[in-house]
């Protein structure tokens, strides 16, 4: 994109072919409205993606619960029937049953943590904003040292959409 078409905003130029400093602040304006609607946007994905892998981690740890208490009717049936029995092979079957009901639950609640432990804390909309405050900041010069260092606003916005990852 050449110079030209960075600096027209589709607002009416002076006599002179510049812009009015009214028009620029108007520009400037837009851009950050925009960018902050950008972020927003990417914020929401964010945490969409976030409270999915939370709502499925809590799924988890609720049927891990759920085989925990089966497990405490178990082992209590285990315990009458050994008690009964005195060592017939009835509550040995209840109690190997009881520590298979306790294996599900530990791979349901392993499961769940693993989920958990993918929640990004909005890592990229975090990384995002840290870049336009940069972008924003004065006193930093360009590399040619005439005033402050601006990035193309096009790219950062195609390589920040480009990197949201997909739900999982």
């Amino acid at each position: 994109m050449g110079e030209d078409a960075m600096v027209r905003s589709g607002m009416p130029a002076g006599a002179d072919g510049q812009q009015s400093l009214g028009d620029l602040v108007a520009l400037a304006a837009k851009d950050i409205s925009q960018l902050i609607r950008f972020e927003i946007s990417l914020a929401k994905s964010e945490l969409r993606m976030d409270a999915r892998r939370v709502g499925l981690a809590a799924a988890l740890v609720a049927i891990g619960l759920f085989v925990g208490c089966l497990v405490i009717v178990l082992l209590c049936f285990a315990f009458a029937y050994g008690l009964v029995e005195a060592g017939l092979p009835e509550w040995a079957a209840f109690l190997i049953v009881a520590f298979v009901c306790v294996l599900l639950g530990a791979v349901a609640c392993l499961i769940a943590y693993l989920k958990v432990r993918k929640v990004t804390g909005m890592r990229m909309t975090r990384r995002t904003i840290q870049q336009d405050l940069e972008l924003l900041r004065r006193g930093e010069a360009s590399p040619d040292g005439t005033g402050p260092a601006v990035r193309n606003p096009e790219s950062v916005r195609a390589t920040s959409a480009a990197e949201i990852p997909r739900a999982s």
